[in-house]
């Protein structure tokens, strides 16, 4: 009997380490999301308030997502949100779900911390991935960050 196994999200280990460091986007990506290294330097100086993981399948590394934590939106204070920071699928592993996969994995924890908006943001383009985050059922709020679009789902 064949056993099927899901993809599923593991910390950052010394033992997966350079597997995430070498993750690499389409090149026609890179415009719309920050490589690994840059994102665990965001997380070291933000503790309690990222959430990286790898996403793993049959032992591969195939993608990165991480997450923010009661993150003050506003430098007053005033507005604290949750959501995905980063989400990076390997080149040769996009269109497998994966993607997908570790959206729903942050929204479960996020369910899971008692939050229930889950927030997102995307640089506009060609190749950037506004489809892939309305398909899942984000909606483009008219706010704007920089030049990103601020996108909410309702968990």
């Amino acid at each position: 009997m064949t056993t099927v196994r899901a993809p599923r999200l593991e910390k950052i280990t010394p033992a997966n380490l350079e597997a995430a460091l070498a993750l690499r986007v389409h090149p026609e990506q890179e415009f719309a999301v920050d490589p690994v290294a840059h994102s665990l330097a965001e997380a070291y100086v933000r503790p309690g308030k990222a959430w990286p993981r790898v996403i793993v399948d049959d032992g591969r590394v195939v993608g990165f997502v991480m997450a923010f934590l009661d993150f003050h939106w506003r430098d007053d204070g005033t507005d604290i949100r949750s959501g995905l920071w980063r989400l990076n699928i390997a080149a040769d592993e996009q269109g497998r779900g994966y993607g997908r996969f570790a959206v729903n994995a942050v929204a479960e924890e996020l369910r899971r911390r008692g939050t229930n908006t889950l927030h997102v943001t995307w640089h506009p383009g060609e190749h950037g991935p506004e489809d892939f985050y309305l398909t899942l059922g984000f909606e483009k709020t008219a706010e704007k960050v920089d030049d990103e679009h601020v996108g909410l789902l309702r968990l």
